[in-house]
């Protein structure tokens, strides 16, 4: 958490929280644009993440910014966690159901709980432990309930399992590199290292580079722009305000988006009991970040009473 007055603290800790909330949104959507493209899925990675690296380029040059070979050589690692996580999950989504592959990786919040409460000292009430808990309830009445759905396919379901761990590791690196690196400096590095990995993957394994045609081009600029660029500009300057518990924990929202987008849009398959589940992941979700912020609320108010 940064330093300031408890005001501040307050109003970046409100501010990173409705970050994590509309990049949660935005990531909910992902998965149905994937289902459209047509070009390979390693290809279409290649280029949203090149074209993510141009975004964050003009940014640098606009803020007059330069990128120091140190803080590549520190920041790299996180690129290669970033690429991993976007190869698995994006072959996830085209190989199984949208419910599947992002319920699976909705499970990321309870290994980067454990993680930061091991790291970073992060602490979390016997309540919030149990909202947790009831959480992951729902997520699994959610996969229980996509289960007999036909676009299932359990190579899917383990690249989603796989992007669960890559995306987990992605989350605390990036929580303890933004400590020290700023925002941009930070994200320009991940998306080059990320950019050059999974275009070397997509050579090597013999998938045609070839460029995108038609509303390829749209989902790859759409993609690279709003929920690339934007949110995960949001999720890092979130980094350094919200607890990286808490803040993983509100993306459990994204599967619930996702399915309900897929039934509306797709028209996939959606039960009772996955609407049952994605209702309690999000009355769990909202309780919590409720509790929180009326707990800082209460500490912000103690501290300048002490500080009067």
């Amino acid at each position: 958490m940064t330093s300031g007055s408890a005001p501040e603290r307050s109003r970046d800790r409100s501010l990173g929280i409705l970050g994590v909330t509309f990049a949660t949104v935005g990531w909910g959507f992902v998965p149905l644009v994937l289902k459209e493209v047509e070009m390979p899925t390693m290809a279409f990675a290649s280029y949203r993440l090149w074209l993510g690296v141009l975004i964050y380029g003009v940014a640098l040059l606009v803020t007059g910014r330069r990128l120091s070979w140190t803080t590549i050589r520190v920041c790299a690692l996180g690129g290669v966690f970033f690429a991993a996580d976007v190869s698995l999950s994006f072959n996830a989504f085209r190989l199984t159901s949208v419910a599947n592959a992002t319920i699976i990786g909705a499970l990321a919040p309870v290994f980067i709980a454990i993680g930061a409460s091991r790291w970073f000292g992060e602490r979390f009430g016997l309540r919030d432990v149990g909202f947790m808990f009831a959480s992951l309830i729902g997520v699994a009445m959610v996969a229980i309930g996509s289960r007999g759905s036909p676009a299932r396919s359990l190579a899917g379901d383990l690249c989603a399992l796989a992007g669960t761990i890559s995306w987990t590791s992605y989350w605390l690196y990036s929580k303890k590199m933004r400590r020290s690196v700023a925002t941009l400096d930070y994200l320009a590095t991940v998306m080059l290292v990320a950019a050059a990995c999974v275009t070397v993957v997509t050579a090597v394994s013999g998938i045609s580079l070839a460029p995108p045609r038609g509303m390829d081009w749209l989902w790859v600029v759409l993609l690279a722009a709003i929920p690339g660029a934007i949110g995960h500009v949001m999720v890092a300057w979130s980094h350094r305000h919200v607890e990286a518990w808490l803040a993983s924990l509100i993306t459990q929202g994204q599967p619930v988006v996702g399915s309900a987008a897929a039934w509306l849009i797709l028209g996939e398959s959606l039960t009772l009991l996955t609407i049952v589940g994605g209702v309690i992941v999000l009355a769990s979700t909202a309780v919590i970040a409720m509790r929180e912020g009326l707990t800082a609320t209460e500490h912000d108010a103690e501290g300048a009473v002490e500080a009067g």
